[in-house]
């Protein structure tokens, strides 16, 4: 056990700040959200005059200045479709939009216009600030390490200069410049960058370091093992791009026959108005009847089928602490039938606990004064077991007398004067050469089943063992079972822990498909194993290293409270409140929402059909077709608002848990 870690200053942390927030894509950077937010102004700044009664010329402008600005890249982006003899759902839009507005109905198609350009604002965001992160990734290797030449003198380069076989040297508190093996010196590494694991890792002589962790309080020399571009981190990068690149762009249910029902409808509006014309009806009269046969056909009725439900669920999950970044993730929830699960941060509180306190019978102390001795010997250090001990007898509200002449040693443990009496505590291979039967065998049983074993010596002599581990979360238990329910298939668990405290943990939690030991690279594998076995698997994690696998995953859920920045980024919806059990209600909720779609669907289909029917078997009146089109649109979207309510949100929570 170490002691301080050495903190980056006040000038690095503000430096590094400013580095993420050069890297974060700004809001209005994008065009396509410059161009909305204008087409949405323009429209907002129109209705309230229109209905107001104020003239034509008032709020006229305002509404083409609105088709203007949110229709012109969709429609742009549709003519260059048909240059490839493709129709997509867009330009189908803007052409309904625009048939709208020539027979008066303005403000219908610009609300169109602008529920598509918002819809691909928010589409273009959400890349933007995924590669950001991606980017963003890189900060976390150095920009320089400390080359020792063949004689001995030190020259800091750029590790892009490092190459295989150089030897480096990583200074207490600095980041390791790259991948590489340990030469000489220990030091505890923080690893939780490329393994997700809270506890430091001790490193000595023959033991590899990834560049991008934390050293300790040792010096290390490392010899190059990889150039930077190849190095873990590197690879992540790669990884989470080429993941993202990869996976199959997400439609929704509307979206997956545009091009049928696109080419139907302007082949159905082009016969119903050539062919009456052709058997002689008046130009005025075809015109017409086409006009309304567009309408009533156009797929107003059925986009707002789709999206009221979706927004309303991801309106109703924000409120209780689920962000879903689209439309489709919403969707997409509702899909999964599979299940992988990260061990820290996400199935345990990703903080280490003293969870027992043993003292030796022969010590004379009891567990209160065995834990008071160790906190005051470890309340100077800052690693993350002294905290847990300090932590622990402040949760008892035991005083802690002042220590003296504190030491520590890394990789071994920490020193101090309590009392009077010396008291040691760290690892018991290595506070006392000879700790005894009884203390090896006890930090052995304690290691197998997945806790670690702190000894605390006092005046050179056993005094008893702290158990610590990261504690299973409360409701990681229901919400395996809970998704064991709802997915027909029990979750299974990835992590990069030992695959002792992996099953010892997986157990608690009920879950039974453990894989352990995994590089990030792993994670991924294991997601498109069980993608390419024909399920769709959602990925539940928060750190670095399961970015990979939260991108190549049909569905990213990332733990909002202590994710990394490149998980939150990745993920396709983020658990901000950190409520493990949200996850199985979002996904329940997500089903209510598809439901509804479908309801939705049919009450379009029925009105269109029947509309349709009207205008081609007899005479539709306009204003009854626009007003049965508009009253379908009407009625989808007041049945889609319903998953507004709180009471949505819980029977989503109850079906989730059954």
């Amino acid at each position: 056990m170490t002691s301080t870690l050495t903190s980056p200053s006040a000038d690095q942390a503000v430096s590094r700040a400013a580095a993420v927030s050069r890297r974060r894509t700004r809001l209005f950077a994008l065009p396509e959200v410059r161009w909305a937010a204008a087409a949405t102004a323009l429209f907002l700044l129109a209705l309230p005059l229109q209905l107001a009664g104020a003239p034509v010329w008032t709020w006229g402008p305002l509404y083409a200045l609105s088709y203007a600005t949110g229709g012109w890249e969709p429609g742009w982006e549709g003519l260059k479709a048909l240059k490839d003899k493709t129709l997509d759902v867009d330009l189908l839009m803007v052409v309904a939009a625009l048939g709208a507005a020539s027979i008066g109905q303005i403000m219908d198609g610009a609300l169109l216009i602008v529920i598509f350009a918002t819809s691909g604002a928010l589409e273009a965001l959400a890349t933007a600030r995924t590669a950001d992160s991606v980017r963003g990734l890189l900060d976390l290797a150095p920009a320089t390490a400390t080359r020792i030449a063949t004689d001995g003198t030190e020259q800091a380069v750029a590790v892009e200069e490092l190459a295989v076989g150089d030897i480096i040297l990583v200074r207490p508190g600095e980041r390791v410049g790259a991948d590489g093996r340990v030469l000489d010196g220990t030091s505890d590494v923080d690893q939780a960058s490329i393994t997700g694991e809270p506890l430091l890792a001790a490193k000595g002589p023959g033991d590899d370091v990834f560049a991008g962790t934390l050293n300790g309080t040792g010096a290390l020399r490392v010899r190059v093992e990889r150039d930077a571009s190849d190095s873990v981190i590197a690879r992540i990068v790669r990884m989470v791009e080429e993941a993202s690149e990869t996976k199959a762009p997400t439609q929704l249910f509307i979206e997956k026959v545009e091009q049928r029902y696109s080419l139907g409808m302007v082949a159905a509006t082009l016969a119903v108005f050539g062919v009456p014309l052709a058997f002689g009806e008046a130009f005025s009269e075809a015109l017409l009847r086409a006009m309304t046969f567009m309408i009533v056909a156009s797929p107003c009725a059925v986009v707002l089928a789709t999206m009221p439900p979706l927004l309303s669920a991801i309106a109703n999950a924000g409120r209780h602490g689920v962000r879903v970044k689209s439309a489709v993730v919403m969707e997409r929830l509702g899909q999964v039938g599979a299940v992988a699960l990260d061990k820290t941060g996400t199935l345990t509180e990703g903080t280490p606990r003293v969870v027992d306190v043993r003292p030796l019978s022969r010590s004379g102390l009891d567990a209160d004064e065995l834990l008071t001795l160790a906190a005051a010997a470890e309340h100077p250090s800052e690693h993350p077991l002294a905290r847990a001990v300090v932590d622990a007898a402040r949760d008892r509200r035991l005083h802690l007398p002042t220590a003296q002449d504190f030491t520590s040693a890394s990789g071994v443990g920490v020193k101090a004067l309590v009392d009077g009496r010396t008291v040691e505590v760290g690892a018991p291979a290595r506070v006392l050469d000879d700790p005894g039967p009884a203390v090896v065998a006890l930090a052995e049983e304690l290691e197998a089943s997945g806790r670690t074993a702190v000894l605390v010596a006092v005046d050179s002599t056993p005094a008893g063992v702290l158990v610590i581990a990261d504690r299973l979360r409360a409701d990681a238990a229901t919400t395996v079972a809970s998704l064991t329910r709802l997915t027909g298939t029990a979750p299974i668990l990835l992590t990069g822990d030992n695959p002792r405290a992996a099953a010892h943990l997986a157990a608690e939690a009920g879950i039974e498909d453990v894989r352990a030991g995994l590089l990030p690279q792993d994670k991924m594998a294991a997601v498109k194993e069980l993608e390419g076995a024909g399920r769709k698997v959602m990925v539940v994690g928060d750190g670095v290293n399961d970015a990979p696998a939260l991108a190549a995953a049909h569905i990213g859920v990332a733990m909002g409270r202590a994710g990394s920045d490149l998980a939150l980024e990745t993920a396709d919806a983020v658990i901000v409140r950190d409520e493990l059990a949200a996850v199985p209600a979002t996904v329940a909720l997500s089903r209510r929402a598809r439901k509804l779609v479908v309801q939705n669907l049919v009450i379009a289909g029925v009105f269109i059909a029947g509309l349709v029917t009207w205008d081609l078997l007899g005479t539709l009146p306009l204003p009854l077709g626009v007003a049965g089109h508009e009253g379908s649109t009407v009625l989808v979207g007041l049945n889609g608002l319903r998953l507004l309510r709180d009471a949505a949100w819980q029977r989503a929570a109850a079906d989730g848990t059954g």
